[in-house]
């Protein structure tokens, strides 16, 4: 090789090229000595110290290798293409993809328009007499503005100019204009005036309603006209949001003030291109969405962990503001949707279960709504369910809508046990087949000798459907067919327990709770019993860790940090993005929701209070009176466990009444006097508390009770609330009856 300050022969040097191991000999003729070969370094990437090919030069130690290789990426087109495809865009818009939902958007334009219709229509006397009020000024405006038309009026200053500048010239062109513009106005003005004197004159003389019109529709035109440009005459029905569009630059500007120190460097350094949009901003629902690279390094759980200050900097409250992952992308992927208004205080549809309908526990039941207003369903069957959360966000409630939903499903058998002790589930008392409310020792028994008799029955179904044939039983699970067999008894059993820290932490029964519960959610599912535990803390006590780590569904609402955000909603949530700790204080009802779909979702659950309750669980019992699948507590009857022995209220009360009517103090007493450990606690209350305790042990039988005369010990009568024999007896055979026509009572 030549250098390009060196040319052959200058001072008598010779260039000689090198090649590898060679080295060229002495200017005294004598021979070289032997020197070892230059080491030859394999290509990287090439697998060991394989020599290069003979083909390919070997490369020298210390050479610098081009890593990049020059031209075009191709890339993998089927790659490309498989990726862009988990972006597409839904072909048919979704509110016209569901029935439901196509019903719940047709609803909500009617009752919009409706509303708009109703407000104007109100007001109409108040436009009439604004119109009224304003026709002279209109006549007024009307007639001088066709005067000054008609003979160009506007064009006087100008000419009047040219005189004071004496422009002979401009004056008598614009003269020439105006008289041309005159004439032709002169016709078409008193061509209109003839064609209103012809058309008053006919209105004169028709009929009254043809005047009346007339007379509105001339008032109107001539209000309107008289009308000033800053005190329209109707006013708004729906007053618009003030909702700024989001745009690049404001996202752009927002991300940066976030604090972080990557995407400031970033955007200070590449300016806009440091963000890179991966789709235009569009509308999703009543929002925005933008889809985003962040700066490399960077991480969309760090935008969320920021979401307060993201909502400052794009000004917005902090409910309308949703930063996401996208987990079929890498972890810099962001989702910004940003709301119209908060979704804590957006007007939620109502539970498409609250009025009518029933459920199915092997299909999707509403659940809630996303932000976008999109229904989330949930599918219970074959999956068990931890709610986690700190006080009062709403985790109560999104374990009474499961029950509810569960109680819709005539088939299911629901044990329910409220271990705060407030009666937040008492609403499906009357169709439940186990209940329990309260943290003492006695309902400790309770619920774990009803958790005993849980095993024996999974233990007894896995005998049954190991002795199924294939096709009658394909999978060895419970299929739909298999659970409306009720020779078989393989209906579902749903399991509500609100606060499991309680049975879990028990000194006595929390090791065999936890054994239990295990086994349950081990192999409870495929035998088609689901149990749905909710907690306020969510810990490795609260939830044991054999528990938590086969549960498949999952809803976490606010935590304070990221073990608890981790132990609802498994392990790595918190470092994949899905971060309840992101939650305010007012998002109560919002939760996340993982194991039912490709990725975590954020959903408002439907709100149901317990006086909306108890109407569904009355339409639930119906029902299920109706099919013949009232049992257990729902029935009166309690198993022979913790409680003491087995007791029925019904054929109890039969026994100790034997006059017509009675007060239900009385009877309560003698149901004691009967049974002391079940009713003793009943008669220790005083008179209105016993008859309160018994109505409402009552109630889920379908006995009601009432006024009833009787006499006070004094001899003095009085009206107090009692039961009547032929009621009690009526339900006893109602039951009695029903339960002879179901064959596997």
């Amino acid at each position: 090789m030549t250098y390009p300050d060196t040319e052959p022969g200058r001072d008598g040097a010779e260039v000689v090229p090198l090649r590898p191991g060679h080295i060229p000999p002495p200017d005294d003729g004598e021979p070289p000595a032997a020197v070892p070969a230059i080491p030859v370094t394999p290509r990287p990437g090439f697998p060991g110290a394989a020599p290069a090919a003979a083909d390919e030069p070997p490369v020298l130690e210390g050479q610098v290798i081009a890593v990049d290789q020059p031209g075009r990426d191709r890339g993998d087109w089927l790659a490309d293409l498989e990726a862009k495809a988990r972006s597409r865009r839904p072909v048919i818009h979704p509110a016209l993809r569901s029935r439901r939902e196509l019903a719940a958007t047709a609803r909500w334009v009617g009752e919009h328009y409706a509303h708009v219709t109703a407000f104007h229509a109100v007001r109409l006397p108040v436009y009439g007499g604004m119109l009224a009020f304003r026709s002279p000024a209109g006549l007024a405006r009307l007639v001088s503005g066709t005067v000054r038309w008609t003979f160009d009026l506007e064009g006087a200053p100008v000419r009047a100019a040219t005189i004071l500048k004496a422009d002979p010239d401009s004056y008598l062109k614009l003269s020439r204009q105006r008289d041309a513009r005159v004439r032709l106005r002169v016709w078409v003005s008193g061509f209109g005036l003839i064609i209103a004197s012809v058309a008053g004159g006919a209105i004169w003389l028709g009929s009254g309603p043809l005047q009346a019109a007339a007379i509105a529709a001339v008032v109107s035109v001539l209000g309107r006209i008289g009308a000033p440009a800053d005190r329209p005459i109707i006013s708004p029905a729906v007053v618009p949001a003030r909702v700024t569009k989001l745009t690049s630059d404001i996202v752009i500007r927002a991300l940066s003030s976030l604090g972080i120190a990557a995407i400031s460097g970033a955007i200070a350094k590449g300016g806009r291109d440091a963000i890179e949009f991966k789709a235009p901003i569009t509308r999703d629902g009543p929002g925005w969405r933008a889809d985003l690279d962040l700066p490399e390094g960077v991480t969309v759980a760090e935008v969320m962990d920021r979401r307060e200050k993201l909502a400052a900097a794009l000004r917005r409250q902090l409910g309308c503001v949703w930063p996401e992952a996208d987990h079929g992308q890498h972890p810099g992927r962001l989702i910004l949707w940003v709301g119209d208004h908060d979704l804590s205080k957006t007007r939620q549809p109502a539970w498409p279960l609250a009025k009518h309908g029933t459920a199915d526990l092997f299909r999707a039941i509403p659940l809630g709504t996303d932000q976008r207003g999109r229904v989330v369903t949930v599918t219970l069957m074959f999956a068990s369910l931890i709610i986690g959360s700190i006080p009062r966000m709403g985790k109560t409630f999104l374990l009474r809508l499961l029950a509810l939903a569960a109680a819709l499903d005539v088939r299911a058998e629901l044990h329910l046990y409220d271990f705060k002790g407030t009666g937040d589930l008492a609403p499906l008392a009357c169709v439940a087949h186990r209940y329990r409310a309260g943290d003492d020792e006695e309902d400790l028994a309770y619920a774990i000798a009803s958790f005993r008799e849980l095993r024996e029955e999974m233990r007894r179904r896995t005998k049954v459907i190991r002795g199924l044939p294939s096709d009658i039983c394909p999978g060895k699970k419970v299929t739909p067919e298999l659970a409306a067999n009720r020779a078989l008894r393989l209906h579902p059993i749903f399991v509500g327990v609100d606060e499991c820290q309680v049975p879990f932490e028990h000194p006595k029964y929390g090791g065999e709770f936890e054994e239990i519960c295990t086994d349950l959610a081990k192999r409870g599912p495929a035998l088609g019993i689901f149990q749905v535990l909710a907690t306020q803390r969510p810990d490795a006590k609260s939830i044991p860790t054999g528990v938590s780590a086969n549960v498949v569904l999952r809803m976490c609402l606010k935590v304070m940090g990221q073990t608890e955000n981790d132990m609802v909603l498994g392990t790595s949530a918190y470092k994949n993005g899905t971060r309840a700790t992101m939650f305010a204080f007012e998002d109560k009802g919002i939760f996340w929701f993982s194991g039912e779909g490709a990725a975590p979702r954020i959903v408002r659950g439907f709100s149901i209070d317990a006086q909306a309750a108890e109407p569904i669980a009355a339409r639930a019992r119906a029902l299920r009176e109706r099919a013949g699948t009232i049992t257990g507590h729902a029935a009166g009857q309690e198993p022979e466990h913790a409680t003491g022995p087995a007791f029925d209220l019904l054929a109890d009360i039969a026994a100790v009444v034997a006059e017509p009517k009675l007060w239900s103090e009385t009877v309560v007493t003698r149901l004691a006097e009967l049974r002391p450990g079940i009713y003793g606690p009943w008669a220790d209350q005083d008179g209105e508390a016993r008859a309160a305790q018994l109505t409402t042990a009552l109630r889920p039988l379908g006995v009601r009770t009432g006024q009833v005369w009787g006499t006070t010990e004094d001899g003095k009568g009085a009206n107090r609330r009692g039961v009547t024999r032929d009621d009690i007896l009526k339900a006893l055979t109602e039951r009695d009856r029903k339960r002879g026509d179901d064959p596997a009572a």
